[in-house]
């Protein structure tokens, strides 16, 4: 726990930045539903509506469509989050070494 502050690894926000990146993250949920929906529709649906409702072949495809966009975005997700993880140890190494060298 930190003292009045000090100690804390990350910075507070403000309400402002609170409000814009909940604006980014909602801008981002969005453009990825619209691409799921844009991209599965052009798949699995037919240009040559005979029926105002889904058949069986259209709603299975769709079905895998969707989850095969989830799961894709999720093994995307772990993989940019590892890179992270792996950008930030590597420059706390440089750092140090850095401060080795130069301090």
């Amino acid at each position: 726990m930190s003292f009045l502050g000090f100690g804390n690894s990350q910075p507070q926000l403000t309400s402002e930045q609170k409000i814009a990146a909940a604006e980014t993250e909602l801008d981002l949920v969005t453009d990825m539903f619209n691409k799921l929906v844009d991209n599965c529709y052009k798949k699995c649906i037919s240009t040559n509506y005979t029926d105002g409702s889904l058949n069986t072949n259209e709603s299975t495809c769709l079905d895998r469509c969707v989850a095969k966009y989830f799961e894709t975005n999720v093994k995307v997700g772990e993989n940019m989050q590892k890179m992270g993880q792996t950008f930030n140890a590597a420059e706390i190494m440089f750092n140090g070494y850095y401060e080795l060298w130069y301090a």
